[in-house]
């Protein structure tokens, strides 16, 4: 799931990605244009679900993906999808 607030004060757009329970994952990990595609762990939450909130720049498009114990998935929230030289997809936020 994705949701988006344009943050005034800072002219910046804070994004939570975040990911349903994982039963038994051991890693979940945001990776994508904003960071260089360098793993970010998600925070377990008290319910089971992973999150991770990014100050992202408001008018830009940024691909990205979940790597879930080494495993990569798409966020099924995403706003669209683009083909990678993988052939996968890679997740899009349009912020």
């Amino acid at each position: 799931m994705l949701t988006k607030k344009y943050i005034k004060s800072r002219d910046a757009m804070k994004v939570t990605f975040r990911v349903d329970s994982v039963p038994e994952a051991e890693s979940v990990e945001l990776l994508g244009e904003f960071n260089e595609w360098q793993p970010q762990p998600l925070t377990q939450l008290k319910g089971g679900d992973y999150k991770i909130e990014l100050d992202l720049t408001p008018g830009e498009s940024y691909q990205y993906l979940y790597r879930i114990d080494g495993r990569w998935q798409n966020d099924e929230a995403a706003d669209a999808y683009i083909p990678n030289e993988f052939g996968g997809r890679n997740s899009i936020v349009r912020c």
